[in-house]
């Protein structure tokens, strides 16, 4: 009977291990993944921002501000090429950007594509 006992401690500390390994697991990945996403919603606060100021600044403060966040954020160089439209019907500013980052994991390398956009009327 104590023989047994042992056998079924062993098989529960490496069931326990196998499941810290996949939470620590889950939680690089998620880490790493979420930092891109991260870099993202602040750069679409930063657009959102502009745009809502963009009935006191101009078009090239607009573009060097984002250009400034985007170096903050660490986001790639064509997240700053940004394309600004102020249209007249309806009257509206549209900030807007594409980029792409790449993230290389062990087993995972996928590359993300955005589309950050604003919209705010005049």
């Amino acid at each position: 009977m104590v023989r047994n006992r042992r056998l079924e401690g062993g098989a529960s500390s490496v069931g326990c291990l196998f499941s810290l390994l996949l939470f620590v697991a889950a939680l690089y990945y998620g880490v790493n993944i979420g930092e891109v996403f991260l870099r993202y919603y602040r750069l679409l606060d930063e657009l959102d921002s502009q745009a809502r100021l963009a009935t006191v600044i101009d078009n090239g403060t607009i573009q060097r501000r984002i250009a400034s966040a985007v170096e903050d954020v660490g986001l790639p160089d064509s997240a700053a090429q940004v394309i600004i439209t102020r249209s007249t019907s309806p009257r509206e500013i549209r900030i807007e950007t594409s980029y792409s980052e790449t993230v290389a994991l062990p087993f995972f390398n996928y590359t993300f594509v955005f589309h950050p956009t604003a919209r705010q009327p005049l």
